[in-house]
């Protein structure tokens, strides 16, 4: 095992995100700037936003990583290295690139900016990994469909520098690391350029050739039948096995999903981590605990991917075809607890009412129930519904809470 510092490293898909994510616990973050990102329907970040951002994520001891990571056509190529140094005198701490040109393009125009290898660049094997390190970069990013003992043999012969980071919660691509054709194909948009319509999840239809005209419907029976849709990778019981593997950064798939999203998941993340290295026994006898925390965020059924073994067939075999979503986030504190009034102020993401059991999660330590016991409006009058979307409220509170802890509501 390689003595570095484990990394959580979490998804951010515009500033709020960010904040989310550092706030409640992540060691870096990966940003799409308004080019070159794969996740072109994000909201991505401006300069003025990514300036902000970087310096948010500093201030709190956090890095930022910036993705670069589509496959360049031609016409892509031009202001690149302008791009490039932009992001460099912004004060980002690396470049996620996938693609060769792009690479060569970063090495001239930023010579002294960490490169990290996207898994994009479909890595492997070792042989490839000591390629990417000669060129110049620092990290790669595993493909998703590595073993442990595929990535450990990866970590013995590699330059010790050099750091492996890999996937442990979210989103499975089922195209090949995530080069995905079918977007492309289906609708003109290219998932290697940042614009996929996530085909993959449509419904579908079969024809045969013979019987022009005549669709019969792909559909489920009791065990499900999905050729195209991937359940959600979760690694939080197996942080060991990552750990002694040789994965130095822990992903966290994400960037299009909700600020509840990233900050549920990235909390747990932390805690188990944390738990982890601290004491392996303490972080065995919580492994419910963090499998509970973590998916009280909207998720699909949960597999380990390749993990331990390549999967069969009954890996994408699903029970249902919708997301499992237990909890509603039902609002943000925007302003810290008023000790003279018992309150703050709350802007509400889902309709919550006088009477309601919440769960508090704070970005630091355990989350906590309470009854929703009395909430004022902005003009100051007392209300018993919350049913317009970023309400702000001034809601009374049982214990201090603080801006950016989130509200959440169990769905019955």
């Amino acid at each position: 095992m390689i003595d570095k510092k484990t990394e959580l490293l979490a998804p951010a898909g515009d500033l709020e995100k960010l904040k989310i994510a550092v706030l409640y616990g992540a060691d870096a973050v990966y940003i799409g700037g308004e080019e070159y990102s794969l996740r072109a329907k994000a909201k991505n970040f401006t300069e003025e936003q990514m300036k902000e951002g970087i310096e948010f994520a500093h201030i709190h001891g956090a890095k930022v990583y910036v993705t670069a990571n589509i496959y360049a056509h031609n016409s892509d190529f031009e202001g690149m290295a302008e791009y490039f140094k932009k992001i460099e005198a912004l004060g980002a701490d690396a470049i996620l690139i996938s693609d060769l040109g792009v690479f060569s393009v970063a090495r001239e125009a930023v010579p002294n900016m960490e490169i990290h290898v996207s898994t994009q660049a479909n890595n492997t094997n070792y042989m490839s990994a000591n390629m990417w390190y000669k060129l110049g970069a620092r990290r790669v990013v595993v493909a998703r469909e590595l073993s442990f003992k595929e990535i450990k043999t990866i970590r013995e012969n590699i330059p010790a520098d050099m750091d492996i980071e890999a996937f442990v919660h979210g989103a499975m691509c089922i195209s090949y690391s995530g080069r995905c054709l079918l977007s492309n194909y289906l609708s003109g948009r290219d998932a290697n350029k940042g614009e996929c319509v996530h085909a993959c999840r449509w419904k579908y239809y079969l024809m045969e050739e013979t019987r022009p005209g005549e669709y019969m419907p792909v559909v489920e029976n009791e065990r499900g039948t999905y050729i195209y849709n991937s359940k959600d990778l979760c690694m939080i019981e197996h942080i060991p096995e990552l750990i002694d593997a040789g994965v130095q950064s822990f992903k966290i798939e994400g960037r299009m999903k909700t600020p509840f999203y990233v900050g549920t998941v990235v909390k747990a993340y932390r805690q188990a981590i944390d738990d982890c290295l601290k004491d392996r026994a303490l972080y065995e006898s919580k492994k419910e605990y963090y499998l509970e925390e973590v998916s009280k965020a909207s998720h699909r059924e949960y597999t380990t991917g390749f993990y331990y073994r390549k999967p069969d067939g009954n890996e994408q075999v699903y029970t249902n075809n919708s997301y499992i979503r237990d909890y509603d986030f039902i609002g943000m504190v925007e302003e810290d607890y008023d000790e003279s009034t018992g309150c703050a102020v709350v802007m509400q993401r889902n309709k919550f009412e006088v009477g309601d059991e919440i769960e508090v999660m704070p970005a630091k330590g355990e989350s906590w129930k309470m009854t929703v016991t009395k909430m004022w409006n902005e003009d100051g009058e007392e209300v018993m519904s919350a049913p317009h979307p970023q309400q702000l409220l001034k809601v009374k509170f049982d214990k201090p809470v603080k801006k950016h802890d989130m509200l959440r509501k169990a769905v019955k």
